[in-house]
């Protein structure tokens, strides 16, 4: 049992937590908490790392079990220990380190997601939940966007890390990829463009989702094939990114039914 908080071991969990230039370095990202690590598990990930301690649930434990069987590094931490590494506010006792996977972008797809220039964590990982949940086949994220597997953006996503292909990409890596496949790019903005349920979005679609406060890039905005808006006639400014994601992510499910 690790009994001492200057354990590597726990040492490299709290940098792979606070730092992204380790993130990158290591090629390994935190999960926390018996759901996330359970949808791993049930994708066929396997962990570099599982530590748990004697807190953990019936279904944390089975979990664990799991993992051993697979060979995979697990050790038991005490609960104090544990916790003081957690960056969450309940911890469950249990801690992943898995590698950030070499993705292979998908040869057809006729629905992907770019994210331009998006900053805030939490919306990030919300957009990322309702694109695993809409069936979209890739996201792409641009300079500037929030690093995907920071551990916020994992939480908010509830598992889409494991089944979402996901890149950091620059426009002159995704302009062309679209253009090959003759992907159709739409730039959600909140203002001017055609409503979302007008237009054709049963096509091959590749839909621009932009940052907070400023929208997207210019660069977006220069290769996007059409603009597109949703209307609000109420006195809101503009929709939360992540609200305004999922209703037009949704609309091309809608129309592809």
């Amino acid at each position: 049992m690790i009994t001492s908080s200057q354990n590597s071991k726990l040492k490299w969990i709290r940098s792979l937590l606070s730092d992204r230039k380790t993130r990158l370095s290591e090629g390994a990202f935190v999960v926390e908490g018996v759901r996330l690590v359970e949808e791993a598990l049930r994708a066929g990930w396997t962990p570099l790392l599982i530590c748990y301690s004697k807190t953990i649930s019936a279904r944390g434990a089975q979990i664990v079990e799991s993992f051993t069987s697979c060979s995979a590094e697990v050790e038991e931490v005490s609960d104090r220990i544990l916790e003081a590494v957690s960056d969450t506010q309940t911890p469950q006792g249990l801690i992943a380190v898995f590698p950030i996977p070499d993705a292979e972008s998908p040869a057809q797809p006729d629905f992907i997601l770019i994210l331009d220039e998006l900053r805030d964590p939490g919306n990030l990982g919300s957009i990322l939940r309702s694109a695993t949940a809409a069936g979209v086949q890739a996201c792409f994220l641009t300079p500037g966007t929030a690093d995907v597997f920071a551990p916020k953006v994992v939480r908010a996503a509830m598992g889409a890390h494991f089944h979402l292909p996901l890149f950091n990409w620059s426009w002159d890596q995704i302009s062309p990829f679209c253009e090959q496949r003759g992907l159709k790019i739409f730039l959600a903005d909140k203002t001017g463009g055609s409503p979302y349920w007008k237009v054709d979005l049963k096509k091959p679609v590749g839909l621009v989702i932009g940052g907070e406060a400023e929208g997207a890039g210019a660069r977006a905005r220069q290769v996007a094939h059409c603009v597109i808006t949703i209307p609000m006639p109420g006195s809101s400014e503009s929709l939360n990114a992540a609200v305004a994601a999922g209703v037009i992510l949704f609309e091309v499910v809608r129309q592809r039914i």
